[in-house]
């Protein structure tokens, strides 16, 4: 297996190297150059990366290249030559206004030594207000800072797209560690800590200690309530953030944010609370653990009950067909509370997994249907996703992101393994205990612990209303970023550049009235919301219903073929489950940590794809007779390749998708859940339904549509892109 597993791997990397090389996707799929235009400070407009030039440099460069007027060591030294002058202008302006801040405040110094001297409260609260107004001119060029960078970012990105290469390594390797290298400035922003620490640190001092003799330095965990001091702290936190693995799993989660900053405050400390943040990843794990603890033993559950094996197919589906609806209530809910939705979520699956578990001495398949669709009905995972964006702060949202991708993929590990330990039969007066009903058992035991922690621990955070929300933003907000605000409420007018922009592909428009998509509100209906999604969302969703689709067919079916072609008892299927859920955290670590950085994500999202369906085509039983080797191996093609799939699709959708599905209840994340459920009741159903001609089509069956499904995503993908990016 060991060299199988080596075998499977380089057959993906070499899939991957395929189409880097065949699949060349033509311009950038993120609208920045508009949005770039709009969150400018007008003042310092000349200072900022030229992006729109060297876009048009680049194009012209290929056009040069193409009919031989220009070679490519040319072009290389040219374009880098016009980097570092970009380069050196961001940094020449940087270190004056940093040097204008430093005067600022050794002026302001020298006023506070005199008032040691002789102490004026007037006098004092002025100076005060001076750091203050000195820290919020620190936030803009904090901000100045971080536009840069991305657009920097981008240009490289775009440049290694045009020609196919790697420049990017090129260009940093050499400029990065040089001695007269000004690129640390842009990216490591050097000197602007001592900035914020002086501001920090006089304004700390200027607080009312009496009797004190502390200083921030003698406690650095000092309760220190200074908004300004807060923002600087929250802005220097996203420019150092991680951006590789966590990244990833935060886009794996949905949880949508604005690459470029925006002039919002963070996120209110006292919303959030480290405990309530775990209960919500506690109740994504469970949750994800209820859904898969009854896969490898619901055809025995459905046989004892006088069912067919495949009846295990509506089994298993009918808790997605209720979360289909449960979605949509949660997320609404979550406008409102986060604490009722969980406490309603708890009971509801403890209830479910009560009567799930009944349904054997009652021998009703109809108690264990509706026993599974209570289960569904509890469904917090809206909730889950909307406390994290809504609730946690900035600096640490990549994390919590990353821990509910990370508790979803150990539920759904642990899941099969735990119903693999329940392997024992007895009873307790009436009620029988054996591997169909302890699964029941067990989760409403878990589910009823989770509730009374959840009663205990729980903090529910205050909810601000828009009205109060809009009115605390006019009197926080600076007057000096009245500039930035300028840009988002304008309307859209057209020019000729404009034009231009939107055909190069960084231009992005919601679609209705020519109205910036920032300017108006979140959609307020699925209708309204389905109406925001340009082709390539629509494509997106349309690979998550697939590899959704083939996921769940491959597991909610592996308890009834491994027991029809190879005689698996319920351990050995819960071995193979549990196997298949544990590949899906070192998955993810491989493709945000080192992939991603070889390769183009819709490189990745193509080659996902054909292996998804070399998968799905090792998987038919066609040549006699079908062996062990080859399910396996099939299997763990398809599952590995849809995990892959999933991360990839779900961080190009969170950053195509109009930013007006990025709040409300009708949001992304709301759509995304709802494609993928419906795949997985669709799965399940087909499942059922071939059943009904027998055991020995079945695998084939199921197949087929898997393998219609994804080869149209893969032709949807190549024309969407080629056609429209």
């Amino acid at each position: 297996m060991g060299v199988l597993a080596t075998i499977l791997c380089c057959l993906s990397l070499l899939t991957l190297k395929l189409c880097a090389s065949f699949f060349f996707f033509q311009q950038e799929m993120v609208a920045f150059g508009k949005k770039l235009k709009e969150r400018q400070i007008q003042e310092w407009q000349g200072y900022y990366i030229n992006y729109k030039l060297m876009k048009k440099k680049v194009r012209q460069y290929a056009q040069q290249i193409e009919v031989g007027t220009q070679d490519r060591p040319h072009v290389l030294k040219d374009f880098s030559r016009m980097l570092d002058n970009q380069i050196e202008k961001i940094v020449l302006f940087l270190l004056e206004q940093q040097g204008l801040l430093a005067s600022r405040i050794a002026k302001l110094n020298e006023q506070q030594e005199a008032l040691q001297q002789q102490p004026n409260i007037s006098e004092i609260s002025q100076l005060r207000e001076a750091y203050r107004q000195v820290g919020r001119d620190l936030l803009k060029l904090l901000l100045f800072i971080e536009i840069n960078a991305i657009g920097l970012r981008k240009i490289l990105k775009k440049f290694d797209k045009r020609f196919g290469y790697r420049f990017t390594d090129y260009y940093v390797k050499t400029r990065a560690n040089h001695p007269y290298s000004q690129l640390q400035q842009v990216f490591k922003h050097v000197g602007l800590g001592a900035v914020v620490g002086a501001i920090s640190r006089n304004l700390h001092e200027l607080q009312e200690h009496q009797g004190s003799y502390l200083s921030i330095y003698d406690q650095p965990a000092l309760s220190f309530q200074e908004p300004v001091v807060d923002s600087m702290k929250a802005a220097v936190d996203r420019l150092t953030h991680s951006t590789n693995f966590l990244n990833f799993l935060a886009q794996h989660a949905l949880i949508m944010q604005e690459e470029l900053p925006t002039s919002e405050g963070p996120v209110d400390d006292q919303r959030y609370h480290f405990m309530s943040l775990l209960l919500n990843l506690a109740n994504t794990f469970l949750y994800m653990v209820n859904t898969y603890i009854i896969v490898p033993t619901a055809d025995d559950y459905s046989m004892s009950l006088g069912a067919a094996a495949t009846v295990c197919g509506i089994v298993i589906g009918s808790m997605a067909v209720a979360q289909v609806f449960s979605s949509v209530y949660f997320s609404a809910w979550s406008n409102k509370s986060y604490f009722k939705p969980l406490v309603f979520s708890s009971i509801v699956l403890f209830i479910g997994n009560v009567m799930y578990a009944l349904a054997y001495d009652f021998n009703s398949i109809a108690i264990l249907l509706i026993g599974r669709l209570f289960c569904g009905l509890g469904s917090a995972r809206a909730v889950n996703r909307r406390y994290i964006s809504d609730c946690v702060p900035l600096k640490i949202r990549m994390q919590a992101s990353a821990g509910f991708v990370s508790a979803s993929a150990l539920g759904m590990a642990c899941g099969p393994a735990l119903a693999g330990l329940l392997q024992t039969n007895f009873k307790i007066y009436k009620l029988t205990f054996n591997q169909e009903t302890l699964p029941g058992w067990v989760m409403s035991l878990a589910w009823l612990l989770y509730l009374v922690w959840l009663w205990i621990s729980f903090r529910e955070p205050c909810l601000e209303t828009e009205e109060s929300s809009a009115a605390q933003e006019s009197t926080t907000e600076p007057v000096e970023n009245d500039a930035l605000e300028k840009g988002l409420k304008k309307p859209l007018l057209l020019n000729s550049e404009d034009k231009q922009e939107t055909e190069d592909g960084d231009g992005e428009f919601d679609g209705s009235d020519g109205a910036p998509e920032e300017s108006r509100g979140p959609a307020t209906s699925i209708g309204s919301a389905y109406k925001l999604l340009t082709p390539s969302v629509k494509v997106q969703l349309l690979i998550y219903f697939m590899l959704k689709y083939a996921m769940e067919v491959l597991l909610s079916e592996s308890s009834v073929v491994t027991t029809y072609y190879f005689g698996w008892s319920t351990s050995s299927v819960a071995i193979f489950l549990a196997c298949l859920g544990l590949t899906v955290l070192p998955v993810n670590i491989a493709v945000g940590s080192y992939i991603s950085n070889m390769f183009e994500d819709r490189q990745i999202l193509l080659a996902s794809e054909i292996m998804v369906c070399i998968g799905i085509l090792l998987s038919f039983h066609i040549i006699s007779p079908y062996t062990v080797p080859q399910y396996v191996c099939s299997g763990l093609i398809m599952f590995v390749s849809a995990e892959v799939l999933e991360g990839v699709n779900l961080s190009l959708l969170s950053r195509v998708m109009s930013s007006r599905l990025s709040r409300g209840t009708y949001n992304g994340g709301l759509l995304s859940t709802e494609a993928g459920t419906l795949a997985r009741v669709v799965a399940d159903g087909t499942i059922t339904l071939a059943g009904y001609l027998g055991e020995s089509k079945l695998l084939n069956v199921t197949l087929l549509p898997s393998l219609v499904i994804c080869v149209a995503s893969i032709v949807a993908t190549c024309f969407t892109y080629n056609s429209l990016y």
